[in-house]
């Protein structure tokens, strides 16, 4: 227990007085960036039947919004300690003002770059804030980590319960415009600024111990960088559209600076599976939470594919605060807990797709919540037990990866997927239908084949009748749903069961790499915190 903790008589052990108010202010900055996520999966319909954008396209947008996060986390994490986090924090909040002035500006065809450049300022803005709350709570409750990292992320399904309940208040109930509805996360962005104003902010132990930026890398050391640098590689190529051999070049780049400043070191390669395992994390976790209000709704229909994103971030916040009890009442270490985790997610996502009435959508989805609930904050933790050395740095590159695999390779990966599988679908049962749906830009995703799959407008078009025909608000003269548009409407649907079940291999990886950290922990006798010294 440390000293201070007992001086201060926090059975939490807590090493500051305001160490409270501070994780509660890190929580209301996390349940902003939820409110916006969650905000914005539920308006994908609109920008794709306003703008004419296709499931690929629509992707790309979302996937700007874990991109984005990733260069706010991983620049923030290195510099946070030399800068200090009040300065990032108000950075972060002048951010996320503008990314609502940009997005706001979409229009014509200039709404595609404002869409996705909005959204990634929005996200760079999110990042920034994580690198001040992730090492912030971990140094603040060195004694719970686990416990207290998946309280502060709780923030996280908190804000999209919050962002759900707008999309089905504002935009299905009243039918406000989706500006309307995404400009409503300004309001804890305000509260947040307020909470941190005037407070005291502890550096991590590392700092304190005036290590070197070169020092507090060696555990990271190539192996690591190798991960975040392909990463950033497929973004210079994906998003800002440079050429391979110059995007590579510039990441090999990057490599050779980390590998200079940490003398050359290899890195800890349990830290670089932990980074690998954090990539699938991203992509299986958030890049289906951008998707899954899609999916469930066109399978059921939009308003019932909102409320089941609800219920499942209202499962995912409640169990957040039930870490410690895991850990310390059943007796589960945290790669324990991720190992249980991974194998409910894949059985969820597995039951997911064969969902055909409400509950039993209702049950898929709390397996695959209760999967998905304790993944991300606990290999946070996991990070910061058993790698005190590298201070904000590692928790900060492990959440870079995540979000941005989920912005690169998870939300894109399955708006090809619906894509390409729903393309299949209308051509198996109807070439000609399928050429007069076909959209006139193709869907790409890393080296996979490219496909034309339907044209978002058009399909936007066939759903809100299907839906329509389906409402029992229906008025007496609606024209039912042609033969053609019903066959559109079953492949959209095929693809969105297809697409459920490629992603189901991500968690059984996953289940798969936390199986063996389990092995290895064990044959260290157990799984143990690390101290500052070893």
């Amino acid at each position: 227990m440390n000293t201070l903790a007992v001086a201060t008589g926090n059975s939490n052990g807590a090493i500051a007085p305001n160490a409270r108010r501070l994780l509660w202010a890190g929580w209301v900055a996390i349940l902003a960036a939820g409110m916006g996520f969650g905000i914005r999966g539920g308006i994908f319909y609109n920008w794709g039947e306003e703008f004419g954008f296709t499931a690929a396209q629509l992707g790309a947008i979302g996937g700007a919004g874990f991109s984005g996060f990733c260069f706010g986390v991983i620049i923030g994490g290195l510099i946070c300690d030399r800068v200090g986090y009040g300065k990032l924090i108000i950075f972060a909040f002048a951010l996320h003002i503008l990314s609502v002035v940009i997005t706001f500006t979409a229009s014509g065809a200039g709404a595609y770059a404002s869409l996705y450049w909005g959204m990634f300022i929005f996200a760079y803005a999110n990042g920034t804030l994580e690198a001040v709350a992730n090492p912030l709570v971990a140094t603040l409750f060195p004694d719970h980590r686990t416990h207290f990292l998946n309280i502060l992320h709780s923030g996280w399904p908190a804000g999209l319960v919050v962002g759900g309940a707008i999309g089905l208040l504002l935009g299905d109930r009243l039918q406000w415009d989706w500006r309307v509805q995404l400009s409503c996360y300004l309001l804890p962005t305000l509260l947040y600024a307020g909470m941190f104003l005037g407070q005291y902010l502890p550096k991590s132990q590392a700092s304190q111990q005036g290590l070197r930026l070169g020092e507090m890398l060696k555990d990271i050391g190539i192996l690591g960088a190798l991960v975040a640098c392909y990463l950033l590689a497929l973004f210079a190529r994906n998003a800002l559209g440079m050429p391979a051999p110059l995007s590579y070049g510039l990441a090999g780049g990057l490599l050779f600076i980390v590998a200079a400043m940490t003398r050359f070191a290899l890195g800890s390669l349990l830290l670089f599976v932990l980074f690998i395992a954090h990539a699938l994390l991203g992509a299986v976790e958030l890049g289906t939470d951008g998707w899954i209000q899609n999916i469930t709704g066109n399978i059921l229909s939009s308003e019932e594919g909102k409320f089941l994103f609800v219920l499942t971030s209202a499962t995912m916040f409640a169990l957040r605060f039930c870490a410690g009890f895991l850990e310390r009442g059943i007796g589960l270490s945290p790669v324990g807990i991720l190992l249980a985790c991974a194998i409910l997610a894949c059985v969820g996502l597995n039951l997911a797709s064969g969902i055909v009435t409400f509950g039993g959508a209702m049950a898929a989805l709390f397996v695959y919540a209760t999967g998905k609930t304790f993944l991300w904050p606990t290999m946070l933790a996991v990070a910061s037990d058993r790698f005190p050395r590298t201070g904000a740095i590692a928790v900060a590159i492990m959440g870079g990866i995540g979000m941005m695999s989920a912005g690169l390779i998870g939300t894109p990966g399955l708006g090809y997927a619906k894509d390409r599988f729903a393309a299949e679908a209308l051509k198996a049962k109807d070439p000609a239908l399928y050429e007069q749906y076909r959209a006139s830009t193709p869907s790409r995703f890393l080296g996979f084949q490219q496909v034309y799959g339907l044209d978002g407008k058009k399909l936007g078009e066939v759903q809100a009748q299907f839906n329509q025909e389906r409402s029992a608000l229906a008025e007496a003269n609606t024209v039912p749903l042609s033969p053609q548009a019903r066959l559109v409407h079953e492949a959209s649907v095929a693809g969105d069961r297809k697409t459920l079940k490629a992603d189901m291999f991500i968690p059984a990886s996953l289940a798969l790499i936390f199986l063996g950290l389990l092995i290895y922990f064990t044959s260290l006798h157990g799984y143990r915190r690390a101290s500052f010294e070893s």
